[in-house]
């Protein structure tokens, strides 16, 4: 992805996930399995994912590459990045620290959203300012995936609020209140 299907996959996959969030009623928006979060934990959680991005975005490329290192490497694909994380996943990985959420009241709803559409608004306006260079030669610190390059960072992103969607959408539908 080129990075103007960047931006168009960020918006488009965030959009999707404010539009299904803000159609659930209260019930559904606080309801959450055992041991999982609900849609507004979930909603928090991928706002407290993409907030460090607009830092990362807002610094000159040659901070980045002070602090986090330049890549030796290509940048992975779309589809080798998300067989990285679901595999990081599958072998037990979970959300720490700072990306763990608190319990969110439905009063929060509407402020979330629109905080996370302005988050991704801001990131999406730094990415123009990206050369397709510095995205495949600029490093970010990943919690599980390790230094990751900046388009990598972001092909994460994308698929990461697909990945929370897809779970909260099946805990809903198999949740008693849709029984």
């Amino acid at each position: 992805m080129n990075k103007y299907d960047l931006i168009q996959a960020m918006t488009e996959n965030h959009q999707r996930f404010s539009n299904y969030i803000n159609i659930l009623t209260e019930s559904e928006y606080l309801y959450a399995l055992p041991e999982k979060w609900s849609a507004g934990q979930q909603l928090d959680h991928i706002i407290r994912s993409t907030k460090p991005l607009i830092l990362a975005v807002r610094l000159p490329r040659f901070a980045l590459k002070l602090k986090f290192g330049k890549a030796n490497r290509s940048s992975m694909s779309f589809e080798e990045l998300v067989t990285k994380y679901e595999t990081k996943l599958a072998e037990g990985a979970k959300a720490t620290g700072s990306f763990i959420p608190p319990k969110i009241g439905f009063d929060k709803k509407d402020a979330l959203l629109k905080e996370l559409l302005s988050i991704i608004e801001k990131i999406n306006t730094g990415i123009e300012h990206f050369s397709e260079e510095d995205l495949d030669k600029c490093l970010l610190p990943h919690p599980l995936l390790g230094k990751i390059t900046f388009r990598e960072m972001l092909y994460f992103t994308i698929n990461h609020v697909d990945h929370h969607h897809y779970i909260m959408d099946k805990a809903i539908q198999e949740s008693p209140l849709n029984n």
